[in-house]
């Protein structure tokens, strides 16, 4: 009886964890940069919660889009610095040679600098590749992409993998790469 009791329990808290995922990532799309340093300032918890459910999640993906980042970075040379824009817990970072500036709201390791991604602290043209690995959230993503277009050096690439579910019209998000500077390469 007790087994049972324990697998309802478990079946139980992996709905909960999945409900509560489902939340913060709403509140992570409708709300600003701004909101979600906020949000996980107030409850930090609830990084760790988001994240756990994000890798559930991940886990039942065909192939993780972080390692396809880490392919295109691998033939290329190791000398191109990269800003990892809400890099979670530093995969791309561990995963090349390259020099990487971790950033994200909580850090779930000491590579991560705290901040909202509409504000990193580095130098504009600094860095040869910014990076939105699931991570291209918030209200104000023109305010998002123009950080990364700041701190890009001229020639720069950037690279962003997201659910085509993120965006209502993605021919729209693309006219609208081109109106903040960017050239699609590949799609």
């Amino acid at each position: 009886r007790s087994g049972r009791s324990a697998a309802l329990r478990a079946r139980m808290e992996e709905r909960l964890l999945g409900a509560r995922f489902r939340y913060l990532n709403q509140q992570l799309y409708t709300g600003s940069s701004r909101d979600a340093a906020r949000l996980f300032r107030a409850d930090p918890a609830a990084f760790h919660l988001y994240h756990r459910g994000f890798e559930r999640q991940v886990r039942r993906w065909p192939e993780r889009p972080v390692q396809c980042i880490v392919r295109y970075l691998r033939r290329r040379p190791a000398s191109l610095v990269v800003a990892d824009f809400g890099c979670g817990d530093c995969t791309l970072a561990a995963s090349v040679r390259n020099q990487v500036h971790c950033f994200d709201l909580v850090p779930l390791s000491p590579r991560v600098t705290v901040c909202d991604m509409a504000k990193v602290p580095l130098a504009a043209e600094s860095v040869d590749v910014a990076v939105f690995c699931l991570a291209l959230m918030g209200t104000n993503l023109q305010e998002i992409l123009g950080e990364a277009n700041r701190v890009l050096k001229l020639g720069g690439t950037l690279m962003v993998a997201e659910v085509a579910s993120r965006f209502e019209d993605t021919r729209a998000f693309l006219k609208a790469m081109t109106q903040l500077g960017f050239r699609t390469v590949s799609k």
